[in-house]
């Protein structure tokens, strides 16, 4: 490398590393939502730890992927703050509130109602009680967790991501010991043990108190002064901006729900191989999600670096740190990748006494390296197209990869390999050999359609750009 690619290098990794860490401690504080579940559960009875894993798979498959969508509000706002167009990115933000509402009465009824995922799962009578139990809290929770998030998105496009990490460190203070109350009940005041149900109702209660908290700092920080967004009404629904939003949300919140139903699926799928299989896999899932958080991080300080960069005009900026954060999400997966590896018997003990479960956790966490390493590149390229608001190619490319590859890979292996295949490709972990390989072809998919892209745009932008 040479001193000035050298030094250009350095300059972009301290603009993403500001503010990748509070993304990723923000966001793992999210995530620790569940693997606190895991844990309490794994501790409580092992058939509402199964309930968990399917009602975990439901919940996710319909929040995560109207995240997405909402979400669109984040590079449109970064290329309005970078061509300092304050209140026109405050008025974005009106339009993504809409938006959420609109979302959470759909994604509700779709978690009030979950036969069709336990219908999938074919999860027995017993476990599907507290699948409904647990996901009907849950539903109560979604309208708060979306309008959430188009706080999260603002704040994050405007270089801000501490004022989300906050509050989400401030939503699991108050998560963990409501969900140890609500799973083992208090016997000194006379509450019943929730189990998962109770997992279900902490989750709820955090989520809105976490809303609640959002719309008071709005309302009176006068950093939003600008963006005109506190202290008055929502401004009307305006037909052209929802477009606007929805014309990149929608295949952003697509392409997002391909990617997590490559897990969620794994999930209902290994839950008809029992409930220790399912139970090994929520644990595998959890810690997978842990280490993703890191490289969904550096995704999202580059999002909003590049995409300052473009509403600047800074377009060498832009592509300079793009390639710079894929390189270095790459690096960070690699080494804890390998880390995880290492030390998975210590990390597995961490979740469960159960020796049966432990070793089916066991046989999926050995493929996790491979499996971080391309998720942690395609989420990083993933994020710098939507930088550039190109969205419908990646959309594809999961498509294709992760349900064809991923899904009906780990199907094949699971349900129909002959007998002759190797024991470490067949039954449960042959979801996971697969579902590895698809993100590592996800990976190397987009990061070329990438680079096709720059070079096109390099050709055609006039010389004075």
């Amino acid at each position: 490398m040479s001193p000035c690619a050298d030094a250009r290098w350095a300059a972009s990794v301290r603009l993403i590393v500001p503010l990748a860490w509070p993304v990723f401690v923000g966001q793992a504080s999210v995530l620790a939502f569940g693997t606190v579940d895991t844990v309490l559960l794994g501790r409580y009875a092992a058939l509402d730890l199964a309930a968990l894993a399917v009602g975990a798979a439901a919940y996710i498959t319909v929040f995560i992927g109207f995240m997405g969508i909402v979400l669109a509000l984040a590079p449109i706002v970064g290329q309005l703050y970078g061509a300092r167009q304050f209140a026109a990115a405050g008025r974005q933000a009106h339009q993504a509130v809409w938006i959420a509402l609109a979302l959470s009465f759909v994604g509700s009824m779709l978690l009030a109602f979950p036969q069709p995922f336990l219908t999938l799962a074919q999860a027995s009578p017993e476990v599907a009680a507290k699948v409904r139990g647990y996901l009907l809290a849950l539903a109560l929770s979604l309208p708060g967790a979306l309008l959430f998030t188009v706080y999260r998105g603002f704040n994050i496009a405007v270089s801000r991501p501490k004022a989300v990490m906050v509050l989400q460190l401030g939503g699991l203070a108050l998560k963990i010991p409501l969900s140890a109350l609500f799973v083992f009940g208090l016997p000194a005041l006379g509450g019943p043990a929730l189990g998962v149900v109770g997992c279900g109702v902490a989750t709820c209660i955090a989520m809105w108190a976490q809303c609640v908290a959002a719309w008071l700092v709005v309302r009176d920080d006068a950093f939003y002064t600008p963006f005109a967004i506190g202290g008055r009404g929502l401004d009307a629904p305006d037909l052209r901006a929802l477009a606007t939003q929805l014309r990149l949300g929608v295949p952003m919140g697509a392409a997002i729900v391909v990617e997590v139903t490559g897990m969620t699926f794994m999930a209902l799928f290994i839950s008809r191989l029992g409930a220790t299989a399912v139970a090994g896999h929520q644990i595998a899932a959890n810690l997978a999600a842990l280490l993703f958080m890191m490289p969904l991080a550096i995704g999202n300080a580059t999002t909003t670096l590049v995409a300052q960069a473009i509403g600047a005009r800074a377009m060498a900026a832009a592509e300079r740190i793009g390639w710079h954060g894929l390189a270095l999400g790459l690096m960070v997966a690699a080494v804890m990748a390998g880390a995880v590896y290492v030390g998975r018997h210590a990390v597995v003990d961490l979740y469960t006494a159960d020796a049966a479960v432990a070793a089916a956790a066991l046989s999926f966490v050995a493929w996790l390296a491979w499996f971080h390493i391309g998720d942690a590149v395609q989420t990083v390229a993933a994020a710098v197209l939507r930088a550039w608001r190109v969205t419908t190619v990646p959309l594809v490319i999961y498509a294709l990869a992760i349900w064809g590859v991923g899904l009906g890979g780990g199907w094949w292996l699971a349900f129909a390999a002959p007998p002759e295949t190797p024991p470490w490709l067949r039954g449960a972990p042959g979801f996971w050999v697969a579902a590895a390989g698809s993100l590592i072809v996800t990976a190397l998919a987009l990061s070329v359609f990438l680079a096709w892209m720059l070079r096109r745009a390099s050709r055609t932008r006039p010389a004075a750009a």
